[in-house]
């Protein structure tokens, strides 16, 4: 039922998606993603129309970049991971698109300022202090934040997508060496001078997921918006 609820237009981007990476389980979980996934439309629909320059931190195997691209989101973009894998898949992708960068690095180095920032489920792969590290960086550079996160609330949800990422980790698709789920609390606590908004993004799917929406608190003139 949540296929046959895509709309046909994001049913053909998947397609095209998955036409661009190697191997039926790659084109597998990329069909999946885009058709199951809530975080990509809920990022493009806070970014629409944006100008500024756009950073993925974690980016994996870029599809939000080529999904955005396909959405018409024209702003220059640059993916981070470390998994040099999921980079080199990346890339290849992302071949004949303009303006996309996907490079080699570590989610807790500085991010250029004068940014929008992106950061979908990569916090609870790293500890406490980390977490406030990469945090910290996007609050810096970031003139709009968005977060897709598990967070720590003791829910028959958080439980099982902390089970859930454990195999992933086990099974050397995520390259971490921990799991460390954050709280609501220690998400928004990087963010004071940001307008936030937080919602739940679980949809039809049982993970204990949450949308973070930062807005920084600046004059029109600089909102990196389009005009009216």
């Amino acid at each position: 039922m949540i296929v046959d609820a895509l709309p046909i237009e994001d049913r053909a981007i998947a397609e095209r998606l998955a036409s661009r990476y190697d191997g039926r389980w790659l084109q597998g979980y990329v069909r999946w993603k885009v058709r199951t996934d809530r975080a990509y439309s809920a990022a493009r629909d806070v970014l629409s129309g944006r100008r500024r320059p756009l950073i993925d931190v974690g980016c994996g195997i870029g599809l939000l970049p080529l999904y955005l691209r396909e959405h018409g989101h024209a702003a220059p973009i640059t993916g981070i991971d470390f998994d040099e894998r999921k980079i080199a898949a990346a890339r290849k992708a992302a071949q004949g698109y303009a303006a996309i960068q996907l490079r080699i690095g570590d989610a807790r180095e500085p991010l250029p300022r004068d940014h929008d920032i992106v950061l979908l489920d990569i916090l609870h792969y790293f500890d406490a202090a980390s977490q406030q590290t990469i945090l910290g960086n996007a609050a810096r550079a970031g003139d709009i934040v968005v977060i897709r996160q598990g967070i720590r609330d003791g829910s028959w949800r958080h439980r099982l997508t902390a089970f859930v990422d454990g195999a992933a980790r086990v099974l050397r698709w995520m390259k971490a060496e921990r799991l460390n789920f954050p709280s609501r609390a220690e998400v928004e606590g990087a963010f004071a001078d940001f307008d936030g908004e937080v919602r739940p993004l679980w949809g039809r799917m049982p993970y204990n997921s949450y949308l973070f929406v930062f807005r920084r608190r600046a004059s029109c003139a600089s909102s990196g918006t389009t005009s009216a």
